[in-house]
């Protein structure tokens, strides 16, 4: 069996602690790459997508666009009727633009 690279490790470790931790709660997955960034809230016992957003065809700085992000995606939750979450971040680091997203949706109304 081939090494795992750090990012799947970490990755691995995050989801398997929510799953311990979920209890039935939907899951806020963030994916990050070099130029944008998406977030959706995904119900894994129903296994759909409640509601989703990202910085596709957005403008500003990649922090003030994560901000944009967390508070979009915290509007669409509200509609869908939730108000808890589980954050997981993946492999990614928590700080920079995860942490901009994660705080925004906070600020939103999520709690997680």
């Amino acid at each position: 069996m081939a090494k795992l690279s750090l990012f799947e490790r970490r990755r691995r470790r995050v989801r398997t602690a929510l799953k311990a931790r979920s209890g039935g709660r939907p899951r806020l997955s963030v994916h990050r790459t070099g130029r944008h960034i998406y977030a959706q809230i995904i119900d894994d016992a129903q296994g759909h997508t409640v509601a989703a957003a990202n910085t596709l065809g957005a403008k500003g700085t990649d922090t003030d666009a994560a901000v944009r992000v967390g508070k979009e995606l915290a509007e669409a939750a509200k509609k869908a009727g939730i108000t808890s979450v589980v954050f997981d971040r993946g492999g990614f680091l928590f700080h920079g633009r995860v942490k901009a997203l994660a705080e925004a949706a906070r600020e939103g109304g999520l709690e997680f």
